[in-house]
């Protein structure tokens, strides 16, 4: 068996969002070159947490490249020339295209311009020409959209387009298996470079689970209680918001379970610990549906036609939480998950806590936004919702860097026998002659 190469692999993460992926992939021990988001909220955020002074995870930020939000399309054309210079030199591409016209839990529309974005992350490959490509979105990028009497499905074109130059394997992955306190079900794609020969990547990603779940000492499956009780109102109070005038937060007084002391590591008191302002006859409401929903057996489900009747509730998605079991997958609306036994709707925080971001980890910009603005701003809840949980991240980093390394380390030992024979047959040539 060859040893493997020690040199760090390198990344760019695309559609970057709040960096979920991009701090999986560094806490697995990869360099990331840049990250490429226009949303202002959002690159906030990544500039916060990823390219701070002192930070335990940084980018290599390259100089030609202004460290703002920007847009694929903006990166394609103002920097295209920088981009080619270091086209072969990258060893994953990875990202998301915008998953809001894909996604089941929205209205799938197969025009949303926000579907064609993944045509402009295509071009990117093209031209980045990475060893392998990563790309991660909803379950409904599978799905096919019935536009007139034409079919479009956004997985097999996407499929066709990269089997030019690498192979291709995609896999449905249910991410409570990696330890995310969530039932959270994602399409992944990883496409390696053909000629590196590369066996199916989620048999190994799969195969070294059980070691990479023991190395950080979690049982999977991780419960909603066993994620987020350390954060809990009756535990130790609430104090003034520390950041938003006329809100209250939850006081912290320390983790309780392996997986909150896993996620509190080097953060002596979480961010965005704000509670939402709920009126009382509201608080009373949420009360008596989460006694309800626990006694009829209707937990992580959404409360029922009967129920919303009982309360004169329009909403359809409303669901509380059971606390011994992982959380259903978090959204971008607040109001759509109630605490296991708090009469209210969960902190930035506590979502953060269902997607494995650690404590120190921070969010920035506005906390939600509504009407025309939620297609235009990406507010904390919502930047938690849509992000690729660490945890997932950086398992399939010391996956991939398994993978990689050995391909390279194969290819270079090829590549060194190849060079011995020439010298030797050179050396022979010299002798006779």
């Amino acid at each position: 068996m060859p040893r493997t190469s020690t040199k760090p692999l390198t990344f760019i993460d695309a559609f970057a969002g709040c960096g979920g992926l991009s701090l999986g992939l560094m806490q697995a021990g990869w360099t990331g070159r840049f990250a490429i988001e226009r949303d202002k909220f959002a690159f906030a955020t990544l500039k916060a947490n990823l390219l701070a002074k002192g930070s335990p995870h940084k980018y290599v930020w390259p100089r030609w490249l202004p460290k703002e939000p920007i847009g694929i399309v903006e990166l394609l054309s103002n920097y295209r020339e920088q981009l080619e210079e270091i086209s072969g030199s990258i060893d994953v591409l990875v990202g998301g295209p915008p998953c809001q016209g894909f996604s089941s839990a929205g209205r799938r529309k197969h025009d949303d311009p926000r579907n064609q974005l993944f045509a402009s992350y295509l071009n990117l490959v093209d031209i980045i020409k990475p060893k392998a490509v990563l790309i991660e979105n909803v379950r409904g990028f599978t799905l096919d959209f019935s536009a007139g009497e034409e079919i479009k499905n956004f997985s097999q074109a996407l499929k066709t387009r990269l089997s030019d130059a690498y192979t291709v394997h995609e896999q449905l992955l249910d991410l409570s298996i990696f330890g995310v306190p969530q039932a959270r079900t994602r399409y992944f794609v990883l496409a390696f470079r053909s000629e590196l020969n590369v066996p199916n990547p989620f048999v190994h990603l799969q195969s070294r689970l059980p070691s990479f779940l023991r190395s950080l000492r979690l049982t999977a499956p991780v419960s909603s209680e066993a994620a987020i009780s350390d954060l809990e109102v009756g535990r130790s109070g609430t104090q003034p918001s520390t950041e938003s005038k006329g809100f209250e937060e939850t006081r912290y007084a320390g983790p309780l379970t392996r997986y909150q002391k896993l996620m509190n590591a080097g953060c002596k008191v979480p961010a965005d610990l704000r509670l939402a302002r709920h009126a009382d006859d509201i608080a009373r409401r949420f009360k008596e549906i989460i006694k309800l929903s626990h006694a009829k057996g209707r937990l992580n489900v959404s409360i029922g036609a009967e129920m919303r009747a009982r309360f004169g509730l329009k909403k359809l998605a409303l669901r509380v939480l059971d606390p011994d079991r992982p959380s259903p997958t978090i959204t971008s609306m607040p109001d759509d998950l109630l605490h296991y036994s708090e009469p209210r709707t969960l902190t930035v925080r506590e979502n953060a806590r269902l997607q494995t971001f650690p404590d120190w980890y921070s969010f920035q910009g506005k906390y939600t936004t509504g009407g025309h603005l939620r297609r235009q701003e990406v507010p904390r809840f919502t930047q938690v919702a849509n992000a690729v949980p660490p945890l997932v991240a950086r398992a399939i980093g010391e996956a991939l860097a398994d993978l990689l390394r050995t391909k390279h380390t194969v290819a270079a030992e090829r590549d060194r026998k190849v060079h011995s024979r020439l010298h030797g047959v050179q050396q022979s040539a010299e002798i006779r002659t």
